[in-house]
């Protein structure tokens, strides 16, 4: 039966993975990739000879309608990102939308998602809490911060590198410097690491070690 399949890939460590995706990925008829040579590097080291094609957020719109066709042809297909689970701050809701409104069968695997860990490691509460993903770049930053400062519940956050000390710069200024923060970055790598404190703690920590990797912010509701 032809239908969805989205499969969430490792985030660092490449043993962070089922043996269910492993088996569905050598058994559908094409693989959609964020980028085809980071999922080959995946694929090479489980001996998965996919057929791989690009599906990333700068085409997906244009090759949306080619891959529902597919699918409603007969042809199972899977998609991946180039870390996680799809369509979390990747590529992958277009295409799941599009599946619903032609009654496709979508189908996603449990599996690696970067801010599950982070929110459990951070000792912060996890009953309740809402996924911010990645603030916006530049204009509707500083908007959404005043509006998420009355926020309640813990909020997750993705962050870059570059831009993770002016975030927790925002965070005293839009949060209060004494709100509790913790920030993981390389989850599941070699140099993961966990911080924990306030959040003036958190910046001044970042202003004297350079960060390096993708982090996760979790922040305490008010």
């Amino acid at each position: 039966m032809s239908k969805l399949y989205l499969i969430p890939t490792p985030i660092g460590n490449l043993e962070d993975i089922t043996l269910r995706a492993l088996r569905v990925l050598k058994e559908v008829n094409i693989v959609l990739a964020e980028d085809t040579r980071t999922s080959r590097k995946l694929f090479s080291h489980y001996d998965i000879d996919a057929n791989l094609a690009p599906f990333h957020m700068h085409n997906e719109h244009k090759v949306l309608q080619k891959w529902i066709d597919r699918i409603k042809s007969g042809e199972t297909i899977a998609l991946v990102s180039d870390a996680g689970t799809p369509a979390i701050s990747d590529p992958g809701f277009l295409l799941v939308r599009e599946c619903v409104k032609n009654d496709i069968d979508v189908d996603c695997l449990p599996g690696a998602t970067a801010f599950v860990p982070a929110l459990v490691n951070s000792g912060i509460p996890s009953d309740k809490f809402v996924f911010e993903g990645f603030l916006p770049v530049k204009k509707g930053r500083q908007t959404r911060l005043k509006l998420l400062s009355e926020e309640e519940r813990t909020i997750v956050f993705y962050e870059s590198p570059h831009r993770i000390v002016k975030t927790l710069s925002l965070f005293c200024e839009y949060f209060g410097e004494d709100r509790k923060v913790s920030v993981s970055r390389e989850i599941s790598k070699m140099f993961e690491e966990t911080n924990r404190g306030s959040a003036k703690e958190m910046l001044e920590y970042f202003v004297q070690k350079k960060p390096i990797g993708e982090f996760v912010i979790i922040v305490e509701g008010k």
